[in-house]
């Protein structure tokens, strides 16, 4: 879940200069890791619905995980309840690394990947929604393990902190922020409700709304009920794990295929316009100028690539134009689902499906990407520049929904932008470096800091992540990171003075 909390909200807790309080870390990170002894708990129950032996790997996880949580928490003990904002950094950064490597033991220990690399890489693809896997064969899976996939992208839709807000009242409402804040790092976020717990509980229970909604449509479309929540998992937290190798593509249905594609784009759109809805103000939607910018997009990018399918690939008018969607929106909201390959599209329309990764979805939603709403911001700021040139006089600000845009928030997006794009090329080195050409480099870069799931080339939707380098994957795990936080609350860790008493 992404967003922009104002420091004023960050006035509550211990004094700004503290230095790091490490109890309530790890206090706060031993209460989040029983959420996930809980998740690896429910995989064990689908074993044992489905009769499968490899329900001992989920149970013997949920053990270790437990019994890591408890030696967490012992250690927090005496903790004050109140976190300053270094402290909610840290456990944003580390909760997800906590989760992946905890997530990770039920693929080693049921044998369903060969390394902690992949084992690794597959966690964090699926926490961070990202959606790319090493698997080959995705179809002799467990049904266990096949959930676990589904599972974790469902949970990271939102945020797993922002998930444990949500149920647990384990901290004060100043914590509450403080780890939001961390966590929900972006450009603007509207705060539908004074108590975050309170937002957390709303936000979720649209997420639930369009989970169950979904669920049901591809039941109706000829899904059964296992994959049908699976893919839905995937969709709403616009993920992109299927339960086959060939993705969505193995069903060869238009009706599910329209189904996926209008939910992914419901899941990239700023859940808070959806809280609007749920009070009668139908209208917020199509007036919110980031919603109007990214559904544009997604046409605009369509009906060109859909024309260029007629034109050079033969394709019938209407099944151009659903190939088009589909691919168009899976990446545009960085889920990761296929029903074609585009590598056998036109070369000019993946430069369309590199720029569809890059923008990514709103802010506020499930989606990964910069965030269309910074385009649109640096759009307007471009435009002003010209404007001023003509008019050195004039005085111009930059304005979303009709509100003038701060300029210390226009340099931020500015600086996020620049470091983005600076992360995605030096990655692109990295790759390489380890043997990775130019062009699948790029795509992998691109694709893991949006949190895409679906590269070029190799790496495409024909194929699996298995072929990249074990260093590769390490580092590839590390720009899902990166990318789910918005760069800044990882990059802190590494910055010294983050840890210094001022």
């Amino acid at each position: 879940m992404e967003g922009y909390i104002s420091d004023s909200l960050y006035n509550t807790g211990r004094k700004r200069n503290s230095l790091i309080n490490r109890r309530i870390i790890m206090r706060v990170l031993g209460v989040l890791l029983w959420v996930e002894v809980c998740m690896l708990l429910t995989c064990v129950g689908v074993a044992w619905l489905y009769q499968e032996s490899d329900g001992w790997a989920f149970l013997l996880s949920a053990g270790i995980t437990g019994v890591a949580a408890s030696l967490l928490i012992l250690a927090g003990r005496g903790a004050e309840r109140r976190m300053s904002k270094r402290d909610g950094y840290c456990v944003a950064a580390l909760t997800w690394v906590l989760f992946s490597l905890f997530g990770m033991l039920p693929f080693l220990l049921s044998h369903s990947v060969a390394t902690p690399g992949e084992a690794f890489f597959e966690t964090m693809s699926g926490f961070t929604t990202t959606g790319a896997t090493i698997m080959d064969d995705i179809d002799t899976q467990s049904h266990a393990i096949l959930f676990w996939r589904s599972l974790t992208h469902w949970i990271g839709g939102l945020g797993i902190v922002f998930f444990a807000i949500a149920i647990l009242p384990a901290f004060s409402d100043g914590s509450n922020l403080q780890l939001f804040s961390a966590e929900a790092v972006g450009v603007t976020h509207d705060k539908i409700h004074p108590k975050v717990s309170t937002m957390a509980r709303w936000l979720w229970t649209i997420y639930l709304i369009l989970t169950v909604s979904e669920t049901i449509l591809l039941r109706l479309g000829g899904m059964g009920w296992f994959d049908s929540v699976c893919h839905t998992f995937a969709t709403v937290a616009t993920g992109g794990f299927s339960t086959k190798q060939a993705s969505v593509a193995y069903w060869n249905s238009p009706y599910i295929e329209y189904v996926i594609a209008i939910f992914m784009i419901l899941a990239g759109i700023n859940f808070s316009l959806y809280f609007s809805c749920l009070k009668g103000k139908f209208g917020k939607i199509w007036r919110d100028e980031e919603t109007r910018w990214f559904l544009g997009s997604i046409l605009s990018v369509t009906l060109i690539i859909a024309i260029a399918l007629v034109w050079k690939n033969g394709y019938a008018p209407e099944e151009a134009f659903r190939k088009a969607l589909f691919q168009v929106v899976t990446l545009h909201t960085s889920t990761g689902f296929a029903t074609d390959d585009y590598m056998l599209w036109p070369p000019f329309t993946w430069l369309l499906l590199v720029y569809a990764m890059l923008a990514g979805g709103c802010t506020g939603s499930t989606s990964g990407g910069i965030k269309n709403l910074r385009l649109l911001i640096m759009t307007k700021g471009i435009r002003n520049h010209f404007r001023k040139l003509l008019h050195p006089n004039a005085v111009m600000q930059i304005r979303v929904n009709r509100q003038a845009v701060p300029s210390n928030v226009v340099l931020t997006v500015a600086i996020f932008i620049c470091l983005y794009l600076a992360c995605v090329f030096v990655s692109w080195i990295l790759f390489m470096l380890m043997g990775v050409n130019f062009t699948e480099a790029f795509g992998v870069c691109v694709s893991s800091m949006g949190n895409a799931g679906l590269a070029l080339g190799m790496f495409g939707p024909a194929y699996s992540w298995s072929a990249l380098p074990e260093l590769g994957k390490w580092l590839s795990s590390f720009l899902m990171l990166l990318g789910r936080l918005e760069m800044f609350a990882v990059m802190l860790m590494f910055y010294s003075a983050f840890w210094k008493n001022r």
